[in-house]
């Protein structure tokens, strides 16, 4: 799959380059090519015959057009071990062989990425530094609409921690600002654990439903779409755009995930006590803001000292009492 949108990204690279060199082995065959400020230098060279294939792209960024060409090897390593999560078995390598970049032992900077789970060991690497889990296992769910083009792939644990992970990319591109594929899965997730809860009369009645923040507390998740077409809002590609990938993720995780709760209730309970757990804090905090707010409401206004807040909204439950001398009160 790719990322891209209007299929300039090569020529962009070569554009602003001042060398870009070009090997492809196929056909039997190493192939080479190379450019100069964007011109080719020789025509397509063909090399000697080889049976192993794939393709390599080295480029020197032009100076004169930005304004460094300093990589980051951190920013390149956490971006190619992103990709390695994200396409489950690639094996990545990186290498600095810049002089002056070297390990305490003074060998180059190298790191290798290799995850046969996949998102799945995504998930577990970004909980092993959050504390306790809720449950053991990490939820796991696939699709595919062949006749769409279109491919999800979701994983996701709670922790005991107070805030949420939710992480989407749309053919391997972090899309920060969430879009299509996002919203189908909060709505998803939030519909059903009301519905379960509900069912197995973890809520009550009279109790609101939770909230989709008070579900998500605690929770790590990873959303991988991957679409023929992708469409993102603006140049960034920071939000999905394709409508079908809401309605698509939106049934699978309803599917899937109902399967998994009905196969794991002692999980499921754990996980709806947390929601529980966030909405019972969330109702207490906001108790406490207004409480505070009416306080202040009174002090800034220079009402007696002595004049207690309501500790209810409701008339019929509220009563005065007048009395004349401290003594009396």
């Amino acid at each position: 799959v790719s990322g891209g949108l209007h299929g300039v990204g090569v020529s962009v690279v070569n554009a602003l380059s001042q060398r870009v060199a070009v090997e492809v082995r196929t056909d039997g065959h190493r192939w080479t090519q190379e450019y100069k400020l964007g011109v080719p230098t020789a025509p397509l060279a063909k090399q000697e015959a080889t049976d192993e294939t794939g393709t390599s792209v080295t480029f020197w960024a032009d100076g004169d057009i930005f304004e460094t060409t300093d990589y980051s090897f951190e920013t390149l390593s956490r971006r190619f071990q992103e990709m390695a999560f994200l396409n489950k078995g690639l094996a990545i390598s990186l290498t600095d062989e810049r002089p002056d970049h070297v390990d305490e032992e003074g060998k180059p900077l190298s790191v290798h990425y290799h995850y046969e789970g996949g998102i799945v060991d995504f998930v577990k690497y970004l909980n092993s530094r959050k504390g306790e889990l809720v449950h053991p296992t990490v939820i796991d769910v696939e699709a595919e609409d062949k006749e769409r083009l279109l491919s999800v792939e979701i994983a996701m644990q709670w922790n005991t921690q107070y805030s949420e992970g939710v992480y989407s990319f749309a053919n391997t591109i972090h899309t920060h600002e969430g879009g299509t594929h996002e919203e189908g899965f909060r709505a998803a997730l939030t519909g059903l654990i009301n519905r379960y809860a509900r069912d197995k009369k973890l809520l009550r009645e009279k109790d609101d439903n939770l909230t989709g923040e008070d579900i998500r507390e605690g929770l790590t998740a990873i959303i991988s779409v991957k679409l023929g077409e992708p469409q993102f809002e603006g140049q960034t590609k920071t939000k999905l755009g394709n409508t079908e990938a809401k309605t698509f993720v939106q049934k699978v995780v309803h599917e899937h995930l109902t399967d998994w709760l009905d196969r794991n209730p002692n999980e499921a309970a754990d996980i709806i006590r947390k929601g529980i757990q966030a909405a019972t804090a969330r109702v207490a905090a906001r108790k406490a803001r207004d409480l505070t707010r009416r306080k202040g409401l009174l002090e800034t206004a220079s009402l007696p000292g002595k004049l207690s807040d309501c500790q209810s909204n409701d008339p019929t439950k509220c009563e005065i009492f007048i009395v004349e001398g401290d003594s009396a009160g």
